[in-house]
């Protein structure tokens, strides 16, 4: 995949859209005078953008009060770009290099009311048994039930997590629980023959805006071949390629 190199950009752009995301970030109406506050632009600079950006629609100024909000332009861009958010279109490319790069199969997994379910793979050697295929439901051992279990909201995930927890030791269960400690600040799982003796993975989520995971993504191939810590080359290659395919739907 072509990697698009930061180059020049346009500043008056830039000022614009901080003014915007300060606005965005109040949560609230806002007067002049506090958007001046926050942004340290010059009065008559600051008026031109606002007036600009309401004449647009990307602004609304209330006749009454003075006070700005976000306008309808900027809400019809997100309804937009969420009608064309499809996740798995989107992150197909990036799959499809991650498959070249690591020469082993690479799985894209979402949540469903029974646990992670694979949805999208990439398998350049369909001899190799990796214990997994499409609408097969990892489990929580797994480097992809690590990535679930870690960053998906508690509320969704308990049932699935008392449901796999019977299935393993309790000490396995507290050292899941430590694990997912180091997970959560690393942003990648390592699991060791999980599902099928010298088949192991490795896998890094991908969020949204809201920090909402959509997915994970999953390499999986012969032990010798899958790293288990985040030191390796593959791992660090993991760890930048999550963050541009997270990136993608806005995740800062």
């Amino acid at each position: 995949m072509e990697v698009i190199k930061k180059g020049t950009t346009i500043q008056s752009l830039e000022v614009g859209m901080g003014i915007i995301e300060s606005i965005a970030k109040q949560g609230r109406p806002i007067k002049f005078s506090d958007i001046q506050e926050l942004t340290q632009i010059t009065k008559s600079n600051l008026y031109k953008y606002l007036n600009t950006f309401t004449q647009l629609g990307i602004l609304y100024r209330n006749k009454d009060t003075g006070e700005y909000v976000l306008g309808s332009k900027l809400i019809e861009y997100g309804m937009a770009a969420v009608d064309q958010e499809n996740v798995i279109d989107r992150i197909s490319p990036f799959l499809h290099e991650i498959n070249v790069k690591s020469s082993s199969t690479v799985l894209f997994s979402t949540w469903t009311q029974n646990g992670p379910m694979i949805v999208k793979d990439f398998n350049n050697n369909r001899g190799l048994n990796i214990g997994a295929q499409i609408g097969t439901f990892l489990p929580i051992r797994s480097a992809t039930g690590k990535v679930f279990m870690t960053f998906m909201e508690e509320q969704k995930i308990r049932d699935w997590k008392e449901k796999e927890y019977k299935q393993i030791p309790p000490d396995k269960v507290s050292y899941l629980e430590v694990e997912c400690e180091s997970i959560r600040a690393k942003k990648i799982a390592f699991a060791r023959e999980p599902l099928v003796s010298s088949v192991s993975s490795v896998s890094v989520p991908v969020l949204n805006y809201k920090k909402h995971l959509l997915g994970a993504v999953t390499v999986v191939g012969f032990s010798e071949f899958i790293p288990q810590n985040e030191n390796n080359e593959l791992s660090r290659y993991l760890l930048d390629i999550s963050k541009e395919i997270s990136g993608s739907f806005g995740y800062r």
